[in-house]
């Protein structure tokens, strides 16, 4: 229950910060913005339709697809994500951001999108729209969301040039990107993995050493050296970046000798590794 509450108040906040891009720097100086946002800021400058109408009712649709696919904890946090999205879409806009350097527009709504998106993905969310496709990408592909979700967003962004203008369809590519680009940077600061693989004598004691300060389990394999054919243990093993920084320590205190190959990981499935 506190782990729902968390992300649903998390949720909340994306979705403030959100409808704050879109109402108070992107609608003000005529920026599109991709997937179904874009689509709704089509709707206002055409046809005067409120966003947060067109929102709604376009991201329910997608949300019914999202059901085939994705989890339902994702599906029913989309579903809370989108109805504070329309929610705060309606709230009157006090002070709209105009400017004539309208790029400055771009990247500040980009920037917010890019941190919206975040927390509300880092809360098990999307908003619906293009992130549940990106979603469905990033679970099947393992494809990173910001550049799954940057796609599906030109596919609506570019054709909006006929609309909003050459100019703002461009500043509308350059907000895209923005968020991509941020949204990919938050979700490896706060919840990337690494894996670790280590080649020592000791990989047993190294073993015990990790497993007893970070209290996760640590994988055992069989290998065999090519030139020497002798047959070792190769330890593997994947932590957050939080832990990172205590991992090389505990290994170097065990074997300063011992070969540590390290990768970040993009995506990783089910709750626990083997213990073997």
């Amino acid at each position: 229950m506190k782990s729902v509450v968390k992300n649903s108040i998390q949720i909340i906040l994306g979705a403030l910060i959100y409808a704050l891009a879109i109402n108070y720097f992107l609608i003000p100086n005529r920026i599109g913005e991709g997937g179904v946002t874009g689509l709704t800021a089509i709707g206002y400058y055409t046809f005067r339709i409120p966003p947060a109408l067109t929102n709604i009712v376009l991201n329910g649709i997608l949300i019914l697809v999202g059901f085939k696919f994705l989890k339902r904890e994702t599906v029913f946090y989309s579903l809370w994500a989108v109805i504070w999205i329309s929610l705060f879409l309606r709230v009157p806009v006090l002070w709209p951001y105009h400017t004539s350097q309208t790029i400055i527009a771009a990247i500040a709504g980009g920037v917010l999108m890019g941190i919206s998106m975040g927390l509300i993905f880092r809360a098990k969310g999307t908003i619906a729209g293009s992130t549940i496709l990106a979603k469905i990408v990033n679970r099947y592909f393992g494809i990173r969301n910001g550049s799954a979700m940057l796609f599906f967003d030109l596919i609506v962004a570019i054709p909006s040039g006929f609309i909003i203008g050459f100019q703002n369809m461009l500043l509308t590519a350059l907000e895209l990107y923005v968020s991509a680009v941020v949204l990919n940077k938050y979700l490896d600061a706060i919840g990337a993995k690494r894996s670790v693989l280590v080649l020592s004598k000791k990989n047993r004691a190294i073993g015990e050493a990790l497993s007893a300060n970070l209290g996760q389990g640590v994988t055992m394999l069989k290998a065999t050296g090519f030139y020497s054919q002798e047959n070792m243990d190769a330890l593997f093993y994947v932590c957050s970046n939080r832990d990172w920084t205590s991992v090389m320590p505990i290994i170097m205190s065990v074997d300063p000798e011992a070969l540590v190959v390290t990768d970040q990981i993009r995506s990783v499935r089910g709750r626990h590794l083997p213990d073997l």
